[in-house]
């Protein structure tokens, strides 16, 4: 070997790649659950915040009735609303944040019975690496917000709203 050679030797490399394969191994996983886990925060957040919206709606500008479409499947047709009337922000608007797909629905008030929505929150990607989210969520008009980790691409209706586990934090 010459005096001046430098360098690492193709071993010291090796190990140093070995290395940082073996961190990525355990560091990749937890940073994956990390996101999974701030964008269902985000999730809880957001349907607060479509309730409070929906509130000030009700008061304010639907003489009554909640933002949304009467009667159908959920849509957002009621955050397209909420954001006209400049309760929500155009992000939660559009329907998608933080790897959710967020719609609602609501019944309007008639003789005798109150006006009623639900807002569901599901995740964009429900499986595999890029799953977005462990769970889906729902809020009804009484601040109740439901989970379940079944039938994640599904969206709740207002039955299945009111059936849904309670959220207990």
């Amino acid at each position: 070997m010459k005096q001046n050679q430098h360098g690492f030797s193709l071993v010291e490399l090796l190990i140093v790649v070995l290395t940082i394969a073996i961190i990525a191994v355990i560091a990749i996983p937890n940073m994956l659950a990390a996101r999974r886990s701030a964008n269902e925060g985000s999730a809880i957040s957001s349907l607060r915040s479509l309730h409070s919206a929906q509130s000030t709606y009700q008061t304010s500008v639907g003489a009554g009735n909640y933002a949304g479409t009467d009667g159908g499947p959920a849509d957002t047709a009621g955050l397209a609303a909420l954001a006209s009337a400049g309760l929500i922000d155009s992000v939660l608007a559009a329907g998608m944040k933080s790897g959710y797909n967020f719609s609602g629905a609501i019944t309007l008030a008639g003789a005798g019975t109150p006006a009623t929505f639900f807002f569901t929150a599901n995740p964009v990607s429900t499986s595999g690496i890029t799953q977005s989210g462990t769970r889906r969520y729902s809020i009804t008009q009484m601040g109740f917000i439901g989970y379940d980790y079944y039938n994640l691409g599904t969206a709740f209706t207002a039955a299945t709203s009111a059936s849904a586990t309670p959220l207990s934090n």
